[in-house]
């Protein structure tokens, strides 16, 4: 049942959430009990329960809930983002897998092509919030079935969510060659979800339907406080500071077409890595003429975006039939290449791959044909980090938003997929294709407004607070170092409650 407590509209609040993603609405789960009044401002509105959720010609095919918006490349050329602006964010439509980072992860580590910098600090310090945050997205997993899996002070509170009988087959078909397959940590109550409709949840839109994305956990849990209310279709356009530049003095907004501004004590902005970027560039003022928080000139920099690929094998003797099939992946080329070199990433199964999702990239080949292919195939994504570099960027030029993505680690991704492709042949597929995603797919973009020790390289500091301005904490995807190779949401949502902490006993117990 959704809860909501809006208002309208706000005129005041101690705290202005912008955005309510992840990063958002954990922040707000984990300072509603600090009795401050907590304001939560989402561009989106709710994603209502319809028969689109479920329908994949209307998601993959006609891009029924794709945005009406364009970005561009730095050429030019415009092109759709596929970013989503609702309650919740994207996480209404991601796989729901919830990894933890492994720990070497927040250690420098060399790739194939550039070196993935250390983080200010180790994750041994985020360990404790990372239990924390499992509980609160109530991941399915097992512990002891991933060599990679760093340490667990606490176990998972469900088990994992089970295989279907040919992803079972699958799981021991892996094994026979050498391979490591893992349960997936999962934020999925699966009874509830197929009791709606038997589809893959990966890619599909969640109306509290049995995924447990940042509206149905962290953000209920937070608009049970009477002090925390949230409110739809409020665009945050600018952050507006004191005459002395350092402290973040207005929120403005508009609403149904009616500009207003709130007045907080503190702004916390989780709108997205590019997003968050973008308004803190847009917010250039006389006394930050390059943007807020930018004296580094780091803000929009440091963009990162997963090197991705579809992995498909086809054996005419392996009937699929499966529904959801997203239950396993495996860590054997995560840390290095298996033979001592450089890592190369992370597999997974992706949500089923049916004939009406095939039918978006080849439209010219008939369904029922397609459909007797996707019969017998088995479906992965393959993930390989995207090391930071300066020049990939995010920029702005009045209203328009510029993405100058930089792919790098491209070689590893190649190694990772011939590793795939190599398996599942001695596996017994003998047909095996691959596919890369594009910029267009928001392949867990993050990095643009990171943190670190030396304001000089870095906007925000360990607790997400930016350098210049006391009173404004960036916490989502932006703030993250390194990119890693995992879907980052358990981290971003770790480092919310950690960040909700030191708030709430160091700030505003003053």
């Amino acid at each position: 049942m959704r809860m909501s407590q809006e208002i309208q509209p706000a005129t005041a609040a101690d705290i202005v959430i912008i955005g309510s993603g992840i990063g958002g609405a954990t922040m707000a789960a984990g300072l509603a009990a600090s009795g401050a009044d907590i304001l939560i401002l989402e561009a989106g509105d709710h994603l209502p329960d319809r028969p689109e959720n479920r329908d994949p010609r209307a998601i993959f095919q006609r891009g029924f809930f794709r945005p009406k918006e364009s970005w561009y490349d730095e050429t030019g050329t415009a092109f759709n983002p596929g970013n989503y602006y609702n309650v919740g964010g994207n996480s209404k439509f991601y796989g729901a897998v919830l990894t933890r980072y492994r720990s070497e992860d927040f250690e420098e580590m060399q790739h194939l092509e550039g070196v993935s910098p250390a983080w200010p600090f180790p994750y041994d310090e985020l360990e404790p919030w990372y239990g924390k945050a499992e509980t609160l997205f109530q991941v399915r997993g097992a512990l002891g079935e991933d060599p990679t899996e760093p340490h667990h002070s606490t176990p998972y509170v469900f088990p994992p969510v089970p295989d279907e009988p040919p992803i079972a087959v699958l799981r021991e078909r892996l094994k026979s060659v050498g391979v490591h397959p893992a349960s997936l940590p999962l934020g999925v109550d699966i009874d509830t979800w197929l009791s709606y409709g038997e589809t893959p949840w990966d890619a599909h839109p969640n109306s509290f339907n049995g995924k447990m994305d940042a509206e149905t956990t962290a953000l209920a849990a937070a608009l049970k406080h009477k002090n925390v209310q949230l409110q739809t279709n409020s665009r945050v356009t600018r952050l507006e500071t004191a005459p002395d530049g350092r402290t973040i003095t207005g929120v403005h907004y508009e609403r149904d077409g009616v500009s207003h501004v709130l007045r907080p004590k503190l702004v916390i902005l989780s709108a997205g890595a590019v997003q968050s970027a973008a308004l803190l560039l847009r917010s250039a003022d006389d006394a930050h003429p390059s943007g807020l928080a930018n004296s580094s000139d780091q803000v929009g920099r440091n963009f990162m975006n997963h090197n991705l690929s579809a992995v498909v094998g086809f054996d005419r003797r392996f009937r699929n039939d499966s529904v959801y099939q997203k239950t396993f992946g495996f860590n054997d080329f995560y840390l290095s290449d298996g033979s001592g070199g450089a890592p190369l990433g992370n597999v997974q199964l992706l949500g089923r791959i049916s004939a009406p999702v095939l039918k978006s990239d080849l439209n010219l080949v008939p369904e029922w044909l397609l459909s007797r292919f996707c019969n017998h195939t088995v479906d992965f994504l393959a993930m390989s980090e995207d090391v930071p570099k300066p020049e990939s960027r995010v920029r702005v030029d009045g209203g328009k938003i510029i993405l100058q993505w930089i792919r790098s680690n491209w070689a590893a991704h190649q190694k990772l997929v011939a590793q795939i492709k190599s398996i599942l042949r001695d596996a017994g597929f003998p047909l095996v294709v691959s596919k890369a995603f594009d910029r267009k797919t928001p392949s867990h973009q993050c990095g643009t407004v990171r943190m670190g020790t030396d304001p000089g390289q870095a906007p925000l500091d360990i607790f997400c607070r930016a350098f210049e301005h006391p009173n404004l904490f960036v916490v989502d995807a932006a703030f993250l170092p390194t990119s890693a190779a995992v879907n980052p949401a358990l981290t971003i949502a770790a480092q919310a409650l950690r960040v909700a902490d030191h708030i709430a006993t160091k700030e505003l117990a003053r």
